[in-house]
């Protein structure tokens, strides 16, 4: 997907992050010119704009992407890229983080999909954006801790689950093992057909979820 992303604080830039590690496009617009770092994630296309300016988003040909995500400091911005998006440059997708709780039925009488400012912000972007279903089975009452099945490759078989929970930041909190449950020790290994139950702080899930889809090497390490 072609993804679009105002605003390039920390969830801006997570999402991005967890879109370029799948080969998604990804462009940053961020309005502070301190926040405009490419270096920090070389792989994302960064403009210094305000991303609600008309001219500014037809240069960028912001009808030629699938998904806007507004996640400035903005509520208001937020709420006007949003409106941009979908009617001057007909985007499909469409999703505005919001901080006031009060304006999201106006988010909603438009149409718009809204994430409030909580800890889960960042998964919470990434299933509504690809219209997956919820990845994570658990969460706590304050919704720090998330437990999630891990996607795992194939080549994960064999390699103890500390590997796991090093490359990926979390713990394994169960598994199942030909339909048996499992709570694993520091001597368990990961056999082929075994599903892997990940506990890890919100925020994190959706990076534990991708890592684990690669085969395991020293570039997955954190």
């Amino acid at each position: 997907m072609k993804v679009a992303i105002a605003g390039a604080g920390a969830v801006g830039r997570s999402i991005a992050r967890e879109l370029v590690r799948s080969n998604h496009h990804v462009m940053l617009l961020e309005r502070k010119l301190e926040h405009v770092e490419p270096e920090v994630i070389p792989q994302a296309e960064w403009i210094h704009a305000d991303a609600c300016e008309l001219s500014l988003l037809e240069a960028a040909q912001l009808e030629t992407y699938d998904v806007v995500i507004a996640a400035t400091g903005d509520d208001k911005a937020n709420i006007v890229l949003s409106l941009l998006a979908k009617t001057e440059f007909g985007v499909g997708r469409v999703v505005a983080r919001i901080y006031d709780a009060k304006r999201a039925a106006v988010y909603e009488r438009l149409g718009i999909p809204t994430v409030a400012t909580v800890p889960w912000t960042t998964d919470r972007l990434l299933n509504v954006l690809t219209r997956e279903s919820e990845t994570t089975k658990w969460r706590d009452p304050s919704g720090n801790v998330g437990v999630a099945e891990l996607p795992l490759h194939e080549d994960w078989a064999g390699h103890a689950v500390t590997e796991l929970e090093a490359a990926t930041g979390g713990r394994v909190a169960f598994m199942l093992r030909l339909g048996t449950g499992l709570l694993p020790d520091t001597k368990t290994v990961i056999q082929a057909g075994d599903h892997v139950f990940i506990a890890a702080i919100s925020g994190h899930i959706a990076e534990a979820l991708a890592i684990s889809a690669l085969p395991p090497s020293e570039d997955n390490d954190r």
